[in-house]
Formats: structure tokens, C-alpha cells, sequence
């Protein structure tokens, strides 16, 4: 299998939006499929919904399997006040089971630390799926510690880093900190829009997300 892990430094940063800016920016190139594995606070929030709205996605653009819990909490949280246990096998079995005719956009829960159960985090998922991580983050003071910790996390565990999407005022000074000291590559700088629409993230996504094409170069071994 193959595809990206969308993780982040933070809840609520953009994960879910940065998803359907993939699905603009490659669907073109390659035959996506968005899934989220573990959703907290539904059905209130449903980012799959939120994707196949911003993404304008066709059905088979979707995989709707997955963990869905009521309380907007950590994994783990959520699934102990619904007397529920998420187990990492089980959760594996839409990826394990689907087809190598598409390639997977997987958005992670919060960032690569957070608690699935007592003993397994997010970053255990990311390396069971064995698929490279695209970290989003914020531009704004801060970010600089939170994307070289969740770097430095990811590669302890051998996770290769495709990139780093920023959202929010673009700041050029953390973009270069990050780029020199993670060594690695900023491939976005998405703005808060101020219309954030389908046709607006569309737009936004083909010209400006990932301008140099170094997710291209990854996405290379997709089958289109």
C-alpha cells in the first residue's frame, strides 16, 4: 500500500483541510483515497464529511470505516467513557483489506503522541501503515519546538517525513527554521481563506501547494 499519513502538531491546525487540498492538488496524477481512522466527537464533528464537502469528492474517493466516538477527547479518552477499547489490529483492518488500486491521504487524530490506548499512540499507527508522514502545523511562534519534536518522534521510529504544510500569516523566518534545522522541506504555506469553499481550496490547492513538486516526487510511486 501507499499514500501519505497527514499528521499534525496540534488538534483543530488544518489536518482535515490539508486533506482535501491533496485530493485537488493529485488527484490528477493519482487515484486517492481519504480515510480517518479514529474520529472523536461524532457525529458533530466528521471530518470525512468535512473532506468530501472542501475535496469535492466521488464516492470511491471515501473509505467511511473507523473508529467513531462520541466525546470530542483524545482516542483514548473517548473510547474509555464510551466503555470501548481501541485496538490497533482491528483498526488496520480497512487498510489491510483494501485494494492497491488506490492510494491512501490517512488524516491521524491530533498529533503523533496522543494516546490510542493504555499502551499503543498515534505514531504506533503511522508505523504499522508504513506510509510517510506530511506534518501540518502552525506558522506562529511555537512552531518551530512542536515540528522538530513531532520530526524528531516520526524518525525515531524510522516514519519517513515527506514535508511540512504551515497554515496561518506566513512567517518566513520559522519556515526557514524549519527547513535548516528539521532538514526538511516546506511544501505549503496555506493562508486561513477567508471563503474557504471547495472551489476556493481547489484554486488555492493547484497553484500554490506544493510548488516545487517535491510530494510529486513521492507520490511518483502511486499508481495513477
Amino acid at each position: 500500500m501507499s499514500g501519505l499519513f497527514v499528521t499534525g502538531t496540534d488538534t483543530d491546525i488544518g489536518k482535515t483541510v490539508v486533506s482535501a487540498a491533496l485530493l485537488h492538488r493529485f488527484r490528477k496524477t493519482a487515484r486517492l483515497c481519504y480515510w480517518k481512522p479514529v474520529q472523536t466527537g461524532f457525529p458533530e464533528d466528521d471530518d470525512t464529511a468535512t473532506v468530501e464537502r472542501l475535496g469535492l469528492c466521488a464516492s470511491r474517493e471515501l473509505c467511511q470505516e473507523g473508529v467513531r466516538l462520541p466525546r470530542p477527547l483524545s482516542p483514548h479518552l473517548s473510547a474509555g467513557y464510551s466503555g470501548k477499547e481501541i485496538h490497533l489490529e482491528t483498526l488496520l483492518g480497512p487498510f489491510t483489506a483494501g485494494t492497491t488500486a488506490h492510494s491512501w491521504i490517512v488524516e491521524g487524530a491530533g498529533g503523533v503522541m496522543v494516546p490510542l490506548n493504555a499502551s499503543q499512540f498515534m505514531v504506533d499507527l503511522i508505523a504499522a501503515l508504513r506510509l510517510p508522514a506530511l506534518i501540518v502545523a502552525r506558522s506562529r511562534l511555537g512552531t518551530i519546538n512542536h515540528t522538530l519534536l513531532t520530526v524528531s518522534v516520526l524518525r525515531a521510529r524510522l516514519i519517513p517525513v515527506a514535508g511540512v504544510v504551515l497554515t496561518g500569516e506566513p512567517n518566513a523566518d520559522n519556515r526557514r527554521s524549519i527547513e535548516t534545522y528539521g532538514n526538511i522541506p516546506v511544501v505549503a504555506e496555506m493562508p486561513h481563506l477567508s471563503t474557504l469553499t471547495a472551489d476556493t481550496l481547489g484554486d488555492w490547492a493547484r497553484a500554490h501547494f506544493d510548488p516545487d513538486g517535491t510530494l510529486d516526487r513521492v507520490l511518483a510511486k502511486l499508481p495513477a
